[in-house]
C-alpha cells in the first residue's frame, strides 16, 4: 500500500454484554471438564435472554460437573448479583440440555483419515481434525502486542471501563458496555483516532452529563495517547439512557462476538467461534495456531503484516492448504515465507495441542477482551519463543 489514508473501525465489549455472558459461561464450563478431564470433547453452547440461561451442546467426558453452580458463579463473578439488573446469579433459571458428541465425529477425530488402515504411523498423524473449515491468523507491528490498533484501544477501553466498575471508582457503572475506535491510517501507520464511543450501562440515576464526563476523562484519554486525540470526535452514550442492558436488554449467545475475539476485522476471519469447544475443534486450535504462527513471523522481522490462512478436513490431520498474505511488506515473497512455515511449524491438530499446551483450563479467561495481543494475560499462542529460529 502507498502513503494513501484511510480510516478503519473496530469494538469491543465488556464482560457483562449478553454475548460474553455467554461465552465466559461456555467456556468456564469446559475449564472445569479439562481440569477433571483433559481428554474432555466440548461443544458447548449458551444462550441467555431475562431471567433465564439455557446451556446445551455436546460433550464427551469421564467426569461430571455442575454446570447450574458454574454458571451462577460466572454471572455473579462479572457483576449481575442484583434483581434491579433484570438478570442475577441467584435468581435465573438454568437448564441444561447436554448430549453426547455424535460418534460419527469422535470416530474421525479418534483415528484420522492417513492411519487408517496402517499398522504404523506418526504419532501426530493419530489425531484427525474435528471440523472442517478455514481458520485465520494475523500479526502487525502497529502495537507492542503485535495487534492493530484499533481492536487493541477498544479493548483496553472495554476493560478500563470494566474496572472503573469493580473498584467503584464510577458508582453509577453496571456491567453491560461497548466502546469502538476508529482510527486513520496512512499507508499502513496509524496516524490518529477520528472519533472514539463508548456505550456503557448505569443506574437510574446517574445524569446524561456526568456519564458523558467520566467516560471522556476516565476511559477514553486515561487509554488513548494524547498525540492520537488531535480533533477526535467523542461519543458517550449516544443513544441516550442506557439503564436496561445485559441478557435483560438484549438476548446473549455464544459465538456471536467473533470479530471483537480475533482482530476487529482488520483481517479475514475463518466464521468459526471458539467458545465453549475444546482443542480437537480447529475453529480454535488452528485459529490460535495461526496467530502464534503470524506473530512469531512479524517478531522475527520476516513482515511487518501477515495474514495467514489454514483449511482442513473433518478427520484428516494434515491441513489441505496453507495461505501466506505478507501485504507488501515482507523481506521474502510470501512462497519463501510458506516454506519457513512448513519448515518450522507442525499444524496438525495433535501437535498444535501439544505445542500450545491446548488441554489445560486456560479458556474463560480469554472469552471477554479478546483471546489475542492480551497483555493482561500469559497466553501460549501469545508468545514469541519460536522468532529466534526464524
Amino acid at each position: 500500500m502507498n502513503d494513501k489514508k484511510w480510516i478503519f473501525a473496530s469494538e469491543s465489549v465488556t464482560e457483562g454484554h449478553p454475548d460474553k455472558v455467554c461465552d465466559q459461561i461456555s467456556d468456564a464450563i469446559l475449564d472445569e471438564m479439562l481440569k477433571l478431564d483433559p481428554g474432555t470433547r466440548s461443544a458447548v453452547e449458551t444462550f441467555a435472554t431475562t431471567g433465564m440461561v439455557l446451556v446445551s451442546g455436546e460433550v464427551t467426558t469421564s467426569r461430571y460437573v455442575d454446570i447450574e453452580r458454574i454458571t451462577r458463579k460466572v454471572i455473579g463473578q462479572i457483576g449481575y448479583t442484583h434483581a434491579d439488573y433484570g438478570f442475577a446469579a441467584e435468581s435465573c433459571a438454568v437448564l441444561t440440555a447436554i448430549g453426547a458428541q455424535s460418534p460419527d465425529i469422535a470416530s474421525g477425530v479418534d483415528t484420522a483419515l492417513e492411519i487408517r488402515g496402517k499398522a504404523k504411523a506418526d504419532k501426530y498423524d493419530e489425531l484427525g481434525a474435528g471440523d472442517q473449515g478455514m481458520m485465520f491468523g494475523f500479526a502487525c507491528t502497529e502495537t507492542p502486542e503485535l495487534m492493530p490498533l484499533p481492536i487493541s484501544l477498544a479493548h483496553a477501553m472495554a476493560r478500563e471501563l470494566a474496572r472503573l466498575r469493580k473498584t467503584g471508582k464510577v458508582s453509577y457503572l453496571r456491567p453491560d458496555g461497548k466502546t469502538q475506535i476508529s482510527v486513520m491510517y496512512e499507508g499502513y501507520k496509524p496516524i490518529k483516532v477520528t472519533n472514539a464511543v463508548v456505550s456503557t450501562q448505569h443506574s437510574p440515576e446517574a445524569e446524561q452529563e456526568q456519564i458523558k464526563q467520566d467516560m471522556i476523562k476516565h476511559v477514553i484519554k486515561a487509554i488513548i495517547p494524547e498525540h492520537m486525540l488531535e480533533g477526535t470526535q467523542y461519543y458517550v452514550n449516544p443513544s441516550g439512557r442506557f439503564v436496561i442492558g445485559g441478557p435483560q436488554g438484549d438476548t446473549g449467545l455464544t459465538g456471536r462476538k467473533i470479530i471483537v475475539d480475533t482482530y476487529g476485522g482488520m483481517c479475514s476471519h475463518g466464521g468459526g467461534a471458539f467458545s465453549g469447544k475444546d482443542a480437537t475443534k480447529m475453529d480454535r486450535s488452528a485459529a490460535y495456531m495461526m496467530r502464534y504462527v503470524a506473530k512469531n513471523l512479524v517478531a522475527a522481522g520476516v513482515a511487518e503484516r501477515c495474514e495467514l490462512q489454514v483449511a482442513y478436513a473433518i478427520g484428516a490431520a494434515r491441513p489441505l492448504s496453507i495461505n501466506v498474505n505478507t501485504y507488501g511488506t515482507g523481506k521474502h515473497s510470501d512462497s519463501a515465507v510458506l516454506e519457513l512455515i512448513e519448515k518450522h511449524f507442525d499444524l496438525r491438530p495433535a501437535a498444535i495441542i501439544e505445542r500450545l499446551n491446548l488441554r489445560s483450563p486456560i479458556y474463560r479467561q480469554t472469552a471477554a477482551y479478546g483471546h489475542f495481543g492480551r497483555p493482561d494475560l500469559s497466553l501460549p499462542w501469545e508468545q514469541t519463543d519460536a522468532a529466534r529460529n526464524l
